[in-house]
Protein backbone atom coordinates (compact mmCIF):
# COMPACT_ATOMS: atom_id res chain seq x y z
CA UNK A 1 0.00 0.00 0.00
CA UNK A 2 2.78 2.42 0.85
CA UNK A 3 4.43 1.93 -2.55
CA UNK A 4 1.13 2.59 -4.34
CA UNK A 5 0.58 5.78 -2.37
CA UNK A 6 4.04 7.02 -3.32
CA UNK A 7 3.26 6.39 -6.99
CA UNK A 8 0.07 8.45 -6.76
CA UNK A 9 1.84 11.32 -5.00
CA UNK A 10 4.62 11.32 -7.60
CA UNK A 11 2.08 11.45 -10.43
CA UNK A 12 0.19 14.28 -8.71
CA UNK A 13 3.40 16.33 -8.43
CA UNK A 14 4.19 15.67 -12.10
CA UNK A 15 0.71 16.64 -13.34
CA UNK A 16 0.70 19.73 -11.10
CA UNK A 17 3.97 20.91 -12.66
CA UNK A 18 2.53 20.31 -16.14
CA UNK A 19 -0.61 22.24 -15.21
CA UNK A 20 1.48 25.25 -14.19
CA UNK A 21 3.25 25.19 -17.57
CA UNK A 22 0.06 24.90 -19.63
CA UNK A 23 -1.59 27.66 -17.57
CA UNK A 24 1.36 29.96 -18.20
CA UNK A 25 1.27 29.20 -21.94
CA UNK A 26 -2.47 29.87 -21.98
CA UNK A 27 -1.97 33.29 -20.39
CA UNK A 28 0.88 34.18 -22.76
CA UNK A 29 -1.17 33.21 -25.82
CA UNK A 30 -4.16 35.20 -24.53
CA UNK A 31 -2.01 38.31 -24.08
CA UNK A 32 -0.61 38.03 -27.61
CA UNK A 33 -4.00 37.65 -29.27
CA UNK A 34 -4.93 41.26 -28.49
CA UNK A 35 -1.81 42.60 -30.22
CA UNK A 36 -2.34 40.31 -33.21
CA UNK A 37 -5.97 41.44 -33.55
CA UNK A 38 -4.89 45.08 -33.56
CA UNK A 39 -2.35 44.39 -36.29
CA UNK A 40 -4.97 42.63 -38.40
CA UNK A 41 -7.38 45.54 -37.98
CA UNK A 42 -4.64 48.02 -38.89
CA UNK A 43 -3.51 46.18 -42.04
CA UNK A 44 -6.92 45.35 -43.50
CA UNK A 45 -7.88 48.92 -44.65
CA UNK A 46 -4.58 49.28 -46.55
CA UNK A 47 -5.06 45.95 -48.32
CA UNK A 48 -8.66 46.87 -49.14
CA UNK A 49 -7.76 50.27 -50.58
CA UNK A 50 -4.91 48.77 -52.58
CA UNK A 51 -7.30 46.22 -54.07
CA UNK A 52 -9.68 49.08 -54.85
CA UNK A 53 -6.90 50.91 -56.70
CA UNK A 54 -6.01 47.82 -58.73
CA UNK A 55 -9.69 47.32 -59.57
CA UNK A 56 -9.98 50.94 -60.71
CA UNK A 57 -6.97 50.61 -63.01
CA UNK A 58 -8.14 47.30 -64.44
CA UNK A 59 -11.71 48.42 -65.11
CA UNK A 60 -10.57 51.75 -66.54
CA UNK A 61 -8.23 50.25 -69.14
CA UNK A 62 -7.92 47.34 -71.53
CA UNK A 63 -4.36 46.52 -70.52
CA UNK A 64 -3.46 42.85 -70.24
CA UNK A 65 -1.44 42.28 -67.08
CA UNK A 66 -0.64 39.27 -64.86
CA UNK A 67 -2.35 41.08 -62.00
CA UNK A 68 -5.78 41.13 -63.62
CA UNK A 69 -5.74 39.01 -66.80
CA UNK A 70 -6.41 35.29 -66.65
CA UNK A 71 -4.43 33.00 -68.91
CA UNK A 72 -6.43 31.27 -71.64
CA UNK A 73 -4.76 27.95 -70.85
CA UNK A 74 -3.25 28.01 -67.34
CA UNK A 75 -0.74 25.21 -66.81
CA UNK A 76 0.98 26.03 -63.52
CA UNK A 77 -0.16 27.46 -60.18
CA UNK A 78 1.69 28.47 -57.02
CA UNK A 79 0.28 27.63 -53.59
CA UNK A 80 1.54 29.45 -50.49
CA UNK A 81 0.81 27.56 -47.26
CA UNK A 82 0.96 29.33 -43.88
CA UNK A 83 1.53 27.09 -40.84
CA UNK A 84 3.11 27.59 -37.41
CA UNK A 85 6.68 27.25 -36.20
CA UNK A 86 5.65 25.71 -32.88
CA UNK A 87 3.17 23.07 -31.82
CA UNK A 88 0.79 22.89 -28.85
CA UNK A 89 -1.89 24.68 -30.89
CA UNK A 90 -4.40 21.90 -31.40
CA UNK A 91 -5.28 21.27 -35.04
CA UNK A 92 -4.17 24.70 -36.26
CA UNK A 93 -1.38 23.59 -38.63
CA UNK A 94 -2.99 20.29 -39.63
CA UNK A 95 -6.20 22.05 -40.72
CA UNK A 96 -4.23 24.46 -42.93
CA UNK A 97 -2.22 21.57 -44.40
CA UNK A 98 -5.43 19.65 -45.18
CA UNK A 99 -6.88 22.73 -46.90
CA UNK A 100 -3.70 23.05 -48.99
CA UNK A 101 -3.88 19.35 -49.94
CA UNK A 102 -7.50 19.77 -51.06
CA UNK A 103 -6.57 22.82 -53.12
CA UNK A 104 -3.62 21.00 -54.67
CA UNK A 105 -5.82 18.07 -55.67
CA UNK A 106 -8.36 20.41 -57.24
CA UNK A 107 -5.73 22.30 -59.23
CA UNK A 108 -4.15 19.07 -60.45
CA UNK A 109 -7.55 17.75 -61.46
CA UNK A 110 -7.81 20.85 -63.66
CA UNK A 111 -4.58 19.85 -65.37
CA UNK A 112 -2.28 22.34 -63.63
CA UNK A 113 1.14 21.75 -62.15
CA UNK A 114 1.49 23.03 -58.58
CA UNK A 115 4.50 24.76 -57.01
CA UNK A 116 4.49 24.88 -53.20
CA UNK A 117 5.81 27.69 -51.01
CA UNK A 118 5.72 26.95 -47.27
CA UNK A 119 5.77 29.26 -44.23
CA UNK A 120 6.31 27.66 -40.81
CA UNK A 121 8.32 24.70 -39.52
CA UNK A 122 5.25 22.47 -39.20
CA UNK A 123 4.45 22.74 -42.90
CA UNK A 124 8.10 22.35 -43.90
CA UNK A 125 8.44 19.22 -41.75
CA UNK A 126 5.22 17.78 -43.21
CA UNK A 127 6.39 18.20 -46.80
CA UNK A 128 9.96 17.05 -46.08
CA UNK A 129 8.73 13.90 -44.34
CA UNK A 130 6.61 13.01 -47.38
CA UNK A 131 9.43 14.01 -49.77
CA UNK A 132 7.29 16.57 -51.57
CA UNK A 133 9.02 19.24 -53.58
CA UNK A 134 9.00 22.74 -52.10
CA UNK A 135 10.14 25.71 -54.18
CA UNK A 136 10.90 27.93 -51.18
CA UNK A 137 10.21 28.05 -47.45
CA UNK A 138 10.44 30.46 -44.52
CA UNK A 139 10.49 29.86 -40.77
CA UNK A 140 11.01 31.69 -37.49
CA UNK A 141 8.37 34.44 -37.54
CA UNK A 142 4.90 32.88 -37.74
CA UNK A 143 3.76 34.01 -34.26
CA UNK A 144 4.87 37.64 -34.79
CA UNK A 145 5.30 38.50 -38.49
CA UNK A 146 6.52 41.86 -39.75
CA UNK A 147 6.10 43.60 -43.09
CA UNK A 148 9.73 42.74 -43.87
CA UNK A 149 8.81 39.05 -43.51
CA UNK A 150 5.88 39.57 -45.89
CA UNK A 151 8.20 41.21 -48.45
CA UNK A 152 10.61 38.28 -48.18
CA UNK A 153 7.78 35.81 -48.85
CA UNK A 154 6.27 37.92 -51.64
CA UNK A 155 9.52 38.46 -53.58
CA UNK A 156 9.82 34.98 -55.18
CA UNK A 157 6.04 34.91 -55.73
CA UNK A 158 6.15 38.15 -57.70
CA UNK A 159 9.09 36.84 -59.70
CA UNK A 160 7.20 33.63 -60.51
CA UNK A 161 4.10 35.56 -61.60
CA UNK A 162 6.03 37.86 -63.93
CA UNK A 163 7.92 34.99 -65.62
CA UNK A 164 6.71 32.99 -68.56
CA UNK A 165 5.54 29.49 -67.66
CA UNK A 166 8.19 28.01 -69.93
CA UNK A 167 10.81 29.69 -67.74
CA UNK A 168 9.32 28.42 -64.48
CA UNK A 169 6.63 31.06 -64.05
CA UNK A 170 3.07 30.50 -62.84
CA UNK A 171 -0.34 31.48 -64.18
CA UNK A 172 -2.11 31.57 -60.81
CA UNK A 173 -1.17 32.42 -57.25
CA UNK A 174 -3.11 30.93 -54.32
CA UNK A 175 -2.61 31.35 -50.58
CA UNK A 176 -3.81 29.01 -47.82
CA UNK A 177 -3.99 30.37 -44.29
CA UNK A 178 -6.16 30.31 -41.17
CA UNK A 179 -8.64 33.18 -41.02
CA UNK A 180 -9.31 34.66 -37.59
CA UNK A 181 -13.06 34.89 -37.03
CA UNK A 182 -13.27 35.03 -33.24
CA UNK A 183 -11.50 33.75 -30.14
CA UNK A 184 -13.31 30.43 -30.55
CA UNK A 185 -13.48 30.17 -34.35
CA UNK A 186 -10.62 30.07 -36.84
CA UNK A 187 -11.15 28.70 -40.35
CA UNK A 188 -8.56 27.40 -42.81
CA UNK A 189 -9.26 29.11 -46.14
CA UNK A 190 -7.71 29.27 -49.60
CA UNK A 191 -7.83 32.44 -51.68
CA UNK A 192 -6.65 33.13 -55.19
CA UNK A 193 -4.52 36.25 -55.09
CA UNK A 194 -3.63 36.38 -58.79
CA UNK A 195 -5.11 36.94 -61.25
CA UNK A 196 -7.39 39.22 -59.31
CA UNK A 197 -11.09 38.54 -59.82
CA UNK A 198 -12.38 42.00 -60.70
CA UNK A 199 -16.04 41.15 -60.03
CA UNK A 200 -15.28 39.75 -56.58
CA UNK A 201 -12.86 42.58 -55.77
CA UNK A 202 -15.44 45.19 -56.77
CA UNK A 203 -18.06 43.66 -54.47
CA UNK A 204 -15.61 43.54 -51.55
CA UNK A 205 -14.04 46.98 -51.91
CA UNK A 206 -16.60 49.10 -53.78
CA UNK A 207 -19.95 47.53 -53.02
CA UNK A 208 -22.84 46.47 -55.18
CA UNK A 209 -24.40 49.20 -57.26
CA UNK A 210 -21.58 51.69 -56.74
CA UNK A 211 -19.75 52.90 -59.85
CA UNK A 212 -16.01 53.51 -59.88
CA UNK A 213 -14.89 56.97 -61.01
CA UNK A 214 -12.94 57.46 -64.23
CA UNK A 215 -9.17 57.85 -64.00
CA UNK A 216 -6.35 59.04 -66.20
CA UNK A 217 -3.13 57.02 -65.86
CA UNK A 218 0.36 58.43 -66.08
CA UNK A 219 2.55 57.31 -67.71
CA UNK A 220 0.25 54.37 -68.63
CA UNK A 221 -2.13 51.88 -67.07
CA UNK A 222 0.40 49.08 -67.58
CA UNK A 223 3.10 51.01 -65.70
CA UNK A 224 0.65 51.69 -62.87
CA UNK A 225 -0.19 47.99 -62.64
CA UNK A 226 3.52 47.11 -62.68
CA UNK A 227 4.00 49.43 -59.71
CA UNK A 228 0.94 48.10 -57.88
CA UNK A 229 1.72 44.40 -58.40
CA UNK A 230 4.42 44.04 -55.70
CA UNK A 231 2.48 46.25 -53.29
CA UNK A 232 -0.67 44.22 -53.79
CA UNK A 233 1.02 40.84 -53.26
CA UNK A 234 2.99 42.09 -50.25
CA UNK A 235 -0.11 43.57 -48.58
CA UNK A 236 -2.14 40.40 -49.14
CA UNK A 237 0.63 38.17 -47.82
CA UNK A 238 1.12 40.44 -44.81
CA UNK A 239 -2.58 40.46 -43.97
CA UNK A 240 -2.69 36.65 -44.29
CA UNK A 241 0.37 36.31 -42.03
CA UNK A 242 -1.29 38.49 -39.39
CA UNK A 243 -4.56 36.58 -39.66
CA UNK A 244 -2.64 33.32 -39.28
CA UNK A 245 -0.69 34.64 -36.26
CA UNK A 246 -3.88 35.70 -34.48
CA UNK A 247 -5.43 32.32 -35.27
CA UNK A 248 -2.34 30.50 -34.00
CA UNK A 249 -2.44 32.33 -30.66
CA UNK A 250 -6.18 31.71 -30.30
CA UNK A 251 -5.78 28.01 -31.12
CA UNK A 252 -2.87 27.68 -28.69
CA UNK A 253 -4.82 29.45 -25.91
CA UNK A 254 -7.75 27.12 -26.44
CA UNK A 255 -5.52 24.03 -26.53
CA UNK A 256 -3.64 25.07 -23.40
CA UNK A 257 -6.89 25.85 -21.56
CA UNK A 258 -8.15 22.39 -22.42
CA UNK A 259 -4.86 20.87 -21.25
CA UNK A 260 -5.02 22.84 -18.00
CA UNK A 261 -8.61 21.73 -17.35
CA UNK A 262 -7.70 18.11 -18.10
CA UNK A 263 -4.72 18.33 -15.75
CA UNK A 264 -7.00 19.65 -12.99
CA UNK A 265 -9.43 16.78 -13.50
CA UNK A 266 -6.56 14.28 -13.48
CA UNK A 267 -5.18 15.78 -10.25
CA UNK A 268 -8.62 15.45 -8.64
CA UNK A 269 -8.88 11.82 -9.75
CA UNK A 270 -5.37 10.98 -8.56
CA UNK A 271 -6.01 12.71 -5.23
CA UNK A 272 -9.08 10.55 -4.69
CA UNK A 273 -7.10 7.41 -5.52
CA UNK A 274 -4.30 8.51 -3.20
CA UNK A 275 -6.80 9.16 -0.39
CA UNK A 276 -8.36 5.73 -0.96
CA UNK A 277 -4.90 4.13 -0.89
CA UNK A 278 -4.04 6.02 2.28
CA UNK A 279 -7.32 5.00 3.88
CA UNK A 280 -6.70 1.37 2.94
CA UNK A 281 -3.20 1.62 4.39
CA UNK A 282 -4.53 3.04 7.67
CA UNK A 283 -7.24 0.39 7.84
CA UNK A 284 -4.64 -2.32 7.29
CA UNK A 285 -2.42 -0.86 10.01
CA UNK A 286 -5.36 -0.74 12.45
CA UNK A 287 -6.26 -4.33 11.58
CA UNK A 288 -2.68 -5.42 12.18
CA UNK A 289 -2.59 -3.59 15.53
CA UNK A 290 -5.95 -5.09 16.64
CA UNK A 291 -4.85 -8.54 15.50
CA UNK A 292 -1.56 -8.25 17.32
CA UNK A 293 -3.29 -7.02 20.48
CA UNK A 294 -5.75 -9.93 20.39
CA UNK A 295 -2.93 -12.42 19.88
CA UNK A 296 -1.01 -10.93 22.80
CA UNK A 297 -4.14 -11.06 25.00
CA UNK A 298 -4.66 -14.72 24.13
CA UNK A 299 -1.03 -15.47 24.88
CA UNK A 300 -1.26 -13.79 28.30
CA UNK A 301 -4.50 -15.66 29.11
CA UNK A 302 -2.81 -18.97 28.29
CA UNK A 303 0.18 -18.24 30.52
CA UNK A 304 -2.14 -17.39 33.50
CA UNK A 305 -3.65 -20.84 33.38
Amino acid sequence: MGAQLRVYKRRIRSVTATKKITKAMEMIAASRIVKAQRQVAASTPYATELTRAVTAVATGSNTKHPLTTESENPVRAAVVLLTSDRGLAGGYSSNAIKAADRLTERLRSEGKEVDHYIVGRKGVAYYNFRERKVVDSWTGFTDSPSYANAKAVAAPLIEAVTKETAEGGVDELHIVYTEFVSMMTQNAVDNRMLPLSLEKASEETVGKGEILPLFDFEPSAEDVLDALLPRYVESRVYNALLQAAASEHAARRRAMKSATDNAGELITSLTRLANAARQAEITQEISEIVGGSAALADANAGSDK
